[in-house]
């Protein structure tokens, strides 16, 4: 398992019924867990004086409720910044399990003593993006969603990196892909993170199970001659670190070498000093 558990801005206090209790930087959120299948164990005092709590409606969706957040704020993690926006979808722009991603590839890009060009494909708000950039990586940060980069460009700002080598491009990561292959560039490290279901800015749609092995394909086609790293990271119910790996083993390591390594990311938590599994990753490094 990869823990994340450098945190302090960041902290899980407590998960029960299907709800996990935490602390972002001042702020104490409830927020729904699909992985919290145990009852009546909640024993945390902060869980009556929450900030806010986001409620699932029957109907679909949700809403925050008793909500006195502030609009947005900010956190950090080792020298890195992060606006917290809570959004209508249970969200806050930042998935603090990949901090345990960013420590092991920003170790990797400081060590490689050269020049590394990082892709990163459904970047998101770009958590990944600003820890590569701090190490040192220049990054393609490519997301359908416009509003999402925006508040990459604002994290990586907040960082220190507004004049950092990234590059921000809205769009669908299959199609910016197939359109690199065809214009030769190549990327030394791989980052993907790609949502269970979404669309694209033209409406394309995506489905994990349908597409992930073929872009993968695509995407092991622009590593550069000297690879770094392929990191795959995965929130979709079913699919196991270890069916990740075997795909990279497939798809890139069959052809490319290296060695591959997969698990379940984690968030300790205080009350109870246990772990819940929040998603997970595969990693073939060279």
């Amino acid at each position: 398992m990869f823990i994340a558990d450098q945190w302090k801005d960041y902290e899980l206090l407590d998960t029960s019924d299907g709800e996990r209790l935490e602390r972002w930087g001042r702020y104490i959120l409830v927020r729904p867990d699909p992985q919290v299948i145990w009852h009546g164990a909640a024993a945390h005092p902060l869980w009556k004086k929450a900030d806010a709590t986001y409620r699932r409606s029957s109907s679909g969706g949700g809403a925050w409720q008793e909500n006195k957040l502030p609009e947005e704020w900010e956190i950090g993690y080792r020298d890195l910044r992060f606006v917290v926006r809570p959004m209508g979808f249970k969200h806050t722009g930042l998935f603090p399990e990949q901090a345990a991603n960013w420590d092991w590839f920003s170790q990797k890009i400081k060590k490689a003593g050269r020049p590394i060009k990082v892709l990163n494909l459904f970047a998101y708000t770009g958590g990944a993006t600003v820890a590569a950039a701090k190490a040192g990586a220049a990054v393609v940060h490519v997301d359908a969603a416009r509003g999402m980069v925006a508040q990459a460009k604002e994290n990586a700002r907040r960082s220190g990196l507004a004049e950092a080598p990234v590059r921000y491009i809205v769009d669908d990561c299959k199609k910016f892909v197939e359109r690199e292959i065809k214009r030769g560039n190549t990327y030394d490290a791989i980052i993907m993170d790609p949502p269970s279901y979404g669309r694209g800015p033209g409406g394309e749609v995506w489905k994990i199970e349908d597409s992930i092995d073929e872009l993968v394909g695509l995407t092991a086609s622009l590593l550069s001659r000297e690879p770094l790293f392929f990191l795959i990271n995965s929130y979709t119910t079913g699919l196991s670190p270890m069916a990740m790996s075997y795909l990279l083993d497939i798809k890139v390591r069959a052809r490319r070498g290296g060695r591959t390594e997969a698990g379940e990311l984690g968030l300790p938590v205080t009350r109870t000093g246990s772990v819940l599994p929040c998603g997970a990753s595969a990693r073939l490094e060279w």
